[in-house]
This record gives structure tokens, sequence and C-alpha cells, in this order.
């Protein structure tokens, strides 16, 4: 039950995908007993429209809502963990990390009289192996030479780069249902989103492919959510910690050692994904150039209780490939 003698106040973004993630979380916390109000708060990322570094970088879509956790305006935060810089921010902590959702990036293509976009397809180029799970990568879809792509990622971009430098990379912002717009208007040929992003508004119709993740990598802590409190809020870390999930906390844990570690923040061109099978925990790492031409990739396995111990050792084969490099040349990009 809540130890709380007044519901407990969730603070979380406005958009449509922020706020289906903090009612996902407030209705495990209900089916438990515990009374919860969502607090909306505007970031700076959703106030601007601009490129993400350029009003800000880092911490765009978090600081105000940890700013209104220490403060004492809400009691828990609810981020996309790919959104929370690696750093820690003093007075408060991680409280949980439920299990995670799809990891993977979609490709959508623009409806045409009618009928969705996905009757075309691409095969991946020889160099974009399969990675992660093991399993033989599906065939892409086909664009022609030339096709437009909408992405804000410098990540998603490098690694599409890499398989088809062909493509042309335009940059959007918005959230999921106005870069929705943006594609059917046609600002562009496709548009690459979160698989899970997608599926959790209900908009997996749109999705005409996943892509592998032999040629995408996801982004570090992609799929999964933080739940952040004060780190001198007992009550409420204890009342939070039953939707942790072990196996998704470790792999975040490895995947944001890494990422700290190589100093590249949540909009370099690094990807990674941790995976626990048994008890152990593999890590896949990858930094790629911002022009998709150089592709450094390393993967080690640990105890999963040692999982940032891995994002370090990880992170340790990259930097000896030459990823400071990279990532160094990626911020002047």
């Amino acid at each position: 039950m809540n130890s709380h003698s007044r519901p407990l106040r969730l603070g979380t973004r406005a958009s449509a995908l922020a706020r289906w993630q903090a009612e996902w979380v407030a209705s495990r916390l209900r089916e438990r007993g515990i009374v919860v109000d969502l607090v909306l708060i505007t970031t700076t990322g959703d106030q601007h429209q601009a490129a993400i570094p350029g009003i800000g970088g880092e911490g765009v879509f978090t600081k105000e809502i940890q700013r209104a956790l220490l403060d004492g305006r809400v009691d828990l935060a609810v981020h996309s963990l790919k959104d929370l810089p690696t750093g820690a921010t003093p007075g408060l902590v991680l409280a949980a990390v439920p299990e995670r959702a799809a990891v993977a990036d979609a490709l959508v293509c623009r409806e045409q009289e009618g009928k969705k976009g996905g009757e075309i397809h691409f095969s991946m180029s020889p160099d974009a192996s399969a990675v992660g799970a093991g399993k033989d990568p599906r065939p892409l879809l086909r664009l022609p030479p030339g096709a437009s792509i909408g992405t804000g990622s410098l990540r998603r971009r490098a690694q599409l780069l890499h398989a088809r430098p062909d493509l042309h990379m335009k940059d959007v912002r918005g959230n999921v249902e106005t870069r929705l717009g943006k594609l059917q208007q046609g600002d562009f040929d496709a548009l690459i989103l979160a698989e899970a992003g997608l599926r959790r508004l209900g908009l997996a119709a749109h999705i005409a492919e996943v892509l592998p993740l032999g040629l995408m990598l996801p982004a570090v802590g992609q799929g999964a959510l933080g739940l952040e409190t004060r780190s001198d809020d007992a009550p409420t870390r204890q009342t939070v910690a039953v939707l942790d999930d072990p196996s998704t906390r470790a792999a975040v844990l490895a995947e944001r050692a890494m990422l700290g570690r190589l100093q590249g923040g949540c909009l370099a061109p690094i990807a990674g994904l941790g995976q626990v099978e048994r008890g152990q925990l593999t890590l896949i790492g990858r930094v790629v150039s911002h022009d998709g031409a150089q592709l450094l990739e390393a993967c080690q396995t640990a105890p999963s209780f040692q999982a940032e111990m891995l994002g370090l050792e990880v992170a340790e084969a990259l930097l000896a490939q030459g990823a400071g490099e990279v990532v160094r040349a990626s911020r002047g990009a």
C-alpha cells in the first residue's frame, strides 16, 4: 500500500507518448492500491522544434521534470531512458526500470493512393551483418537511390548511411504524430521511428518494416522507462521498487555505463544493446562516423551483476578501435 498521506504525484511530459508511458506506470501502481495523480510538465525539448543540439543538447526532455522532482512539486518522474543523461543528478536516484518494450527502430513509408508504402523493398548491404540475438537479418525496405529519410537522430542517420550512402537524410523534430504528418505531406519519402513508441500509441499499422539489429542497433536505453525519485524519499522508492525488472535494469546499466565512458551523450552516433539470458549479460556497442563511412563494434559477455563493469569494458574495446576520435568528429559535423 502507499505509505504517502496524499496521492503520489507523477511528473511527465505532456506529449501523447509520454502520457501513455506515465499512465502505464500509474496503472501498475494503482493495481497495487496506490493513488496516483499525473502532473504535466513542459520541457525545453517540447517548447522548441529546432534541432536538439541547437536547444541545449542532452537533457532537453528531462531537466524540467527533474527540477520539479527536486523542488518537491512531484514525487516521481517517468522518463524514456534514451532521453535521460548518463551523468548522475545529485539528490535523485533511478528507483525502478520496468520490463523493456521493443528495442528496434522501424521504417515508415508515405501512404499513396490509400495504400501503405511498404510494398517497395531494398536489400541490406553486404557489410551490414547480423548481430544481437544471432538471427539472420530480414530484407529492408527497397527505396530508390537518393530517397529522402526523415530522422532527427545522428545514430540512425549514421547507421543508415553506412548501409545506403546514397540516401538523403533530412532532419525532423516534433512528436510522433507531427512526424507522421510531415511524412504524409511529402517532406520526405520515409521516416525512422522507434518501434516501441509506435506500438504504445496504437500506430503499429504504419510500420512498413522493423529494421534488423544488424543494420540499426538501438539507442542506449531505447524501449525502456526510467522511474526517478528523490534519493532521500525512501517511501516513494519502496513504493515503485515493485515495478523494477532486474534483467532490464542490468541491460540498461551496462548500456549507460558504456555511453558515459565514451563521453558521447545521448545525441552522438553511438548505439548499444544489452540482453540477459540465464544470468549472463551480453552487450553490443557500436560507434559510427557521422557520414556512415566508419563503423566500429564491440561485443562482450559477463554475469548480469557486473553490468556497469561490462559497459566500461565494451567502451574500452571501442576506444581501442578509435571511437574517441569518431565521437569527437561527430560533434563538429
